[in-house]
C-alpha cells in the first residue's frame, strides 16, 4: 500500500502551513468547512499517489490534525 495521509477535519483549522512544506504539493484548500467554520486542508484521491509519506505536514500541523501513514520499502536485499 503507497504513503498516505489522513486529515482529522475536526482538529483543522485551515492555517494552510501544511501547504507549504508539502514538497509534492498536492495539499490543498478544500472547499468544505468542518464545525469550527473553518476550511479544511485535503488531498484529492488522484493525487494521493503523489504522497511521498515525508511527514513534513504532520510535524508542521499545530494543532495535530494530520496522521501521515509511509509505506516500508525493501531495502539491503528485503530484510
Amino acid at each position: 500500500m503507497p504513503s498516505r495521509v489522513e486529515f482529522r477535519e475536526d482538529r483543522c483549522k485551515g492555517c494552510l502551513l501544511c501547504t507549504e512544506v508539502c514538497p509534492t504539493g498536492i495539499i490543498q484548500q478544500s472547499s468544505r468547512f468542518n464545525q469550527k467554520g473553518y476550511k479544511v486542508t485535503e488531498i484529492t484521491p488522484d493525487m494521493m499517489s503523489e504522497c511521498k509519506g515525508c511527514a513534513f505536514c504532520a510535524m508542521m500541523c499545530p494543532d495535530y490534525a494530520i496522521n501521515v501513514y509511509t509505506t516500508k520499502s525493501a531495502k539491503g536485499g528485503g530484510k
